[in-house]
């Protein structure tokens, strides 16, 4: 169950949060203008603090239902990790504070935070889901993982802008699947960022770095309780926020 659960919420925050973070990287593609840059920012905004709650919900898991595991994937990939939170503070700080002073040299510093700190998270993955389950990776899966996930994460937030913006940045998103429906292509990475998840995740010695079956009677009740009430915020936020594009003024 604790197994299950893991890959439930991992799988949830790389579809759910891969999208904004690539809409983040590419956001000086996608927005040529101050006011471009706004909407395509305003596109991700409602959402990605509850993305975000599936990777805390996962590492609560790991920390909780495999402490001894947890502690050698921290120890193994020290550096990565502390890039993937530094670039999360980064980019979540952007979006914050773009809009408390209004200057444009004060929005475009914070554009700059949003796609610095997406590129970092992003790339931090890129070195972060190759390691895991190993204890050494060689230099050539590096340099055919990292860009390959680097490109997943981007295509993934082009299909989601073309869902959610219209004007300019819809049809630079556009540019890369043609005449493909945006549902399509969405439905598409969708499956790639999970399959990515769940092949890096099963490399883990999950099974047998279980926590005492103390520990696991108090997590396990707990997660079974807020799992329906996280996934039915989720549809909430998308059925009131995502069904109408960001349009253009």
């Amino acid at each position: 169950m604790e197994i299950t659960l893991l890959a439930f919420f991992a799988v949830g925050y790389f579809v759910l949060a891969g999208a904004d973070l690539g809409v983040g990287a590419l956001l000086p593609y996608l927005g040529r203008s101050d006011d471009e840059r706004g909407r395509v920012l305003a596109s991700i905004t409602p959402f990605f603090l509850g993305n975000e709650v599936w990777l805390i919900a996962s590492a609560g898991i790991l920390v909780g239902a495999f402490p001894v595991l947890e502690g050698e994937l921290l120890s193994g990939m020290y550096v990565p990790f502390v890039m993937l939170l530094l670039g999360w503070v980064v980019r979540d700080a952007g979006i914050w504070l773009r809009g408390r002073v209004d200057r444009a040299g004060w929005r475009g510093g914070c554009d700059g935070a949003v796609a610095t700190g997406s590129w970092v998270v992003v790339l931090s993955w890129g070195f972060i889901l190759p390691g895991m389950g190993q204890e050494s990776v060689t230099g050539l899966a590096t340099a055919i993982v990292v860009p390959a996930v680097v490109a997943l994460f981007c295509a993934h937030g082009l299909a989601f802008a073309g869902l959610r913006l219209d004007g300019g940045p819809r049809e630079r998103a556009r540019r890369f699947y043609g005449a493909s429906s945006e549902r399509t292509i969405y439905a598409l990475t969708s499956g790639g960022m999970a399959l990515v998840c769940l092949l890096a995740g099963s490399r883990l010695p999950l099974a047998e770095n279980l926590a005492d079956p103390a520990t696991l009677a108090l997590l396990t009740p707990s997660l079974l309780v807020i799992t329906p009430v996280l996934v039915a915020s989720q549809v909430w936020l998308w059925r009131v926020f995502g069904r109408a594009p960001v349009r253009s003024q």
